[in-house]
């Protein structure tokens, strides 16, 4: 039991490692990636409090709720900043607006505050999985990559980490309140490993995009 909960505790450093390299060289990103280190602080803000709310012994499923909707706001202005020119970014947003509607019904009236958001988070998952699918699509044009400064290759590791990251989640997810309620012991327990070891692929893309940004002097 114990080698479980030490990489579910591990993942967190690359989470923390990321927030701390995104801050360093904040000032010298690329528009895209400027918006997208606000995800990425976020999510550094938000995993931190839930590490320490574990570590009290106390309910962290509240942080989860905020999580999944101020996130896909963050990364919805991600996207709408990097696809501004193949798509109306009105869909994305008109989106993110529903979505952050939908994940405050299902907290009032679906799955309590204190509960796994299964729902929600499937959701999100499947809508960023979409985006990420739509993006791999843009990028595979020779002209976007042109007009994206450098930027092209750190831009595919955000989108690849966050691919990875929401499609590996959403089985997980999908079967959360089953997962969170009925499954008892290990079984449990290194599903949240397995989980964990896919949001430490996620976080290691983060920082792999940031060490490839463009290091052109920003104008």
């Amino acid at each position: 039991m114990i080698v479980p909960k030490i990489i579910i505790l591990l993942s967190h450093v690359p989470i923390l490692l990321a927030t701390l390299y995104a801050l360093y060289c904040y000032k010298s990103l690329g528009k895209e990636l400027k918006v997208f280190s606000w995800f990425i602080f976020f999510s550094g803000f938000i995993q931190m409090g839930s590490l320490l709310l574990w570590f009290l012994r106390r309910n962290n499923m509240p942080l989860l709720h905020v999580y999944v909707g101020i996130g896909f706001v963050l990364l919805a202005w991600f996207y709408t900043t990097l696809l501004h020119k193949f798509m109306p970014t009105k869909i994305i947003w008109l989106t993110a607006i529903l979505f952050l509607l939908y994940t405050v019904l299902n907290a009032l009236y679906f799955q309590d505050i204190f509960t796994f958001c299964s729902y929600a988070l499937t959701a999100e998952s499947v809508l960023i999985i979409i985006l990420a699918i739509f993006t791999f699509t843009v990028f595979l044009n020779r002209i976007v990559k042109a007009s994206l400064w450098g930027d092209s290759k750190s831009l595919n590791w955000i989108n690849a980490g966050l691919f990875i990251y929401y499609s590996s989640t959403l089985l997980i997810s999908f079967f959360g309140t089953a997962i969170v309620h009925r499954i008892q012991g290990m079984i449990a327990l290194y599903t949240w490993v397995l989980h964990s070891f896919f949001s430490i692929i996620m976080y290691t893309c983060f920082i792999v995009s940031l060490w490839k940004r463009s290091k052109k002097p920003m104008l």
